[in-house]
């Protein structure tokens, strides 16, 4: 396994490279021999610098965004699984999912928090099960996307049908558009 010019090993062989959440939801997944990590310079977690120095096109990254909506005087919370070069159609396709008045990424303080990752680190991989994971259908049928480990100083290597059964994965076709 390869994450563009580095070497990635079986997730699980590599727990320090993982957020606590993460490590523990790999380890209940069919899919978790698929799973790779590779270990990066933190520095350059953010999307745009880790696709140039490590050799990874940004149609084979995919970003997990954030998102919170109020209703009913209750917050809804939803991760959102785009490829990089996109970006997320939160308040059309995710408001309407989410059944909000007006949806918009969650503080970051706030994803923090409740997911137990680090910010620029964030993905799907163990966030709390009653958030709902909107999966745009190109990362899900992209045959392998890299995306967050729950830390900054690694990224994950995953199939797109993998993140598409992750528990509480919906498929959605338009969640994204062009950036």
């Amino acid at each position: 396994m390869h994450i563009g010019n580095l070497a990635a090993v079986p997730a699980l062989d590599r727990p320090d490279l993982l957020a606590a959440p993460v490590a523990a939801a790999l380890a209940g997944l069919a899919d978790r021999d698929e799973i790779g990590v590779a270990e990066i310079d933190p520095e350059l977690a953010d999307t745009a610098a880790f696709c140039e120095k490590y050799e990874v096109a940004l149609s084979e990254s995919a970003n997990c965004v954030v998102v919170a909506g109020r209703r009913d005087g209750q917050t809804r919370l939803a991760a959102c699984m785009i490829l990089a070069t996109t970006r997320a159609d939160v308040n059309g396709v995710v408001k309407r999912e989410l059944d909000v008045r007006k949806a918009s990424f969650a503080a970051m303080d706030t994803a923090v928090e409740l997911t137990g990752m680090e910010y620029g680190g964030i993905t799907p991989v163990g966030l709390p099960p009653q958030w709902p994971v909107y999966v745009d259908e190109a990362v899900a049928a992209h045959p392998r996307v890299v995306i967050g480990s729950g830390v900054r100083r690694s990224k994950l290597t995953i199939p797109g049908a993998a993140l598409a059964r992750l528990p509480g994965a919906v498929v959605l076709p338009g969640l994204s558009r062009d950036a």
